[in-house]
Formats: C-alpha cells, structure tokens, sequence
C-alpha cells in the first residue's frame, strides 16, 4: 500500500489535472461550437477539440526534445510529464525510433486532421465523413504499432506493476484512442449508408438510368417535330 501511494506524486497531479482541464475545456468549446448540431456531432466536435489539444500541446514538445535529445535528459518543463508516463512504458523516455516516428504523424496529421473534421462538421461539408474515416484509421494505427512490437518482444519496457501504471495510463490513456475511433468509423458507416438509402428513395431506385431515358424521349420528340416541319415546307 505504501508502494503505490508513493507513486502519487507531484507531476502525477498535475499531469492528471491538465487532462481534466483539457476535458472540461473541449466539453465547452465542443457544445459551443457545436450549438446548432445534434446532440451526437457535438460530443463528436469535443472529441475533436480534445484530440487536437493533447496532439498539439502534449505530443507536440514530445516530438521536438525527442529529436533534439531524449525526455530523460531533457530540463524543459514538458518533459517531467513524459518522465511520468516513461515510468510504464520506458520507450518514451530514450527517444525510441518507432515511438517518436509514430508521434511525428499523430502531431503533423492526426493534429491537423481533427481541426479539418471539426471545420467540414460545422459547414457540413462533403468530405466529411472521408477525413473522419483516415483520422480514426490513422489513430488505430498509431495504437497499434506503439504496443504490438513491444507484445512481440515480451512487453519488456512496460511496468504493469501497479494498478496506476497498468490501467491509468497503458490501458485507460490509450484504450480511448482505440474506442473512440472504432465508434466514429461506425458512425460515418451509419451515415453513410443513410445517404444512400435516401438518395436511392429520390431517385426511385433507378439513379442514372432515369435521366438517360428522359433524355432520349426529349431527342425523339425534337426529331419528329422538325420532320413535320420539313414536310410542311416542302408542300
């Protein structure tokens, strides 16, 4: 017992509260913004907002000391909160190739992706469900590649000794990015298909070949006129 309340410590507190700051002000922004969407889009736009903050301002820092040095030499500020971390999963603090490779995609594409989801939500534009689609695939990739080479090699830079290191930050801080994603995938599915439910209903189940057959009959009816009107002419 002893053991693990030592491991509550200053950095702890405040890396867990700037998640809870992060989450109330994405809760804010997301039914803010949101205002004139549907109770689902607007959870979807703090999802969003939240994803980018962490990307931006978390993994941001972690990708330029990482490429400039290691988190475990860095001084900076923002590096005591990947020390945390470091503690179950000591990848994050040597500057591991894959780990900071997988991190350059999530701050210079996940990051922007989620703020040209939010965009395309709010003018409800045509591609939106396509970037939705890329940036939970990028997401599961990114989760992927991160535990399924350490899986391989026996997990032997994570700590799973205690319930903090175990289900706080290896399965809680990465299981989101897992669930979340899977679920707008399913979304965009659903909406998807609503689509083409409803664009089929419109076109009365014939799409193209209704406005092909109109055409056609309209080219008939012209032929057949200036015919008349030759035969007039020549009488």
């Amino acid at each position: 017992m002893t053991a693990n309340a030592s491991l509550i410590n200053t950095v702890t507190i405040i890396s867990l509260s700037a998640t809870a700051v992060y989450l109330g002000l994405s809760v804010f922004l997301g039914f803010y913004l949101g205002r004139r969407k549907r109770q689902t889009e607007k959870w979807i736009i703090t999802w969003l907002v939240f994803d980018a903050l962490i990307h931006f301002t978390f993994e941001g820092p972690f990708v330029l000391l990482s490429l400039y040095g290691t988190i475990k030499e860095s001084d900076h500020f923002t590096a005591s909160l990947w020390k945390e971390y470091a503690q179950a999963d000591k990848r994050w603090g040597v500057a591991d190739p894959t780990i900071v490779s997988l991190e350059i995609l999530t701050v210079f594409l996940d990051g922007p992706l989620c703020v040209i989801l939010i965009y395309a939500i709010l003018k409800n534009k045509f591609y939106r469900h396509y970037v939705q689609l890329v940036l939970c695939v990028c997401e599961l990739y990114g989760g992927w590649m991160t535990f399924c080479p350490e899986w391989l090699t026996k997990s032997e830079n994570l700590d799973t000794s205690n319930a903090l290191y175990l289900w706080i930050y290896l399965v809680f801080f990465n299981g989101v990015w897992v669930v979340i994603p899977l679920y707008l995938m399913w979304h965009s599915w659903v909406e998807m298909k609503r689509c083409m439910t409803t664009l089929a209903v419109t076109d009365g189940g014939h799409g193209t070949e209704v406005t092909e057959t109109t055409t056609v009959t309209t080219t008939t009816s012209r032929h057949k006129y200036n015919t008349r009107t030759r035969s007039k002419k020549e009488d």
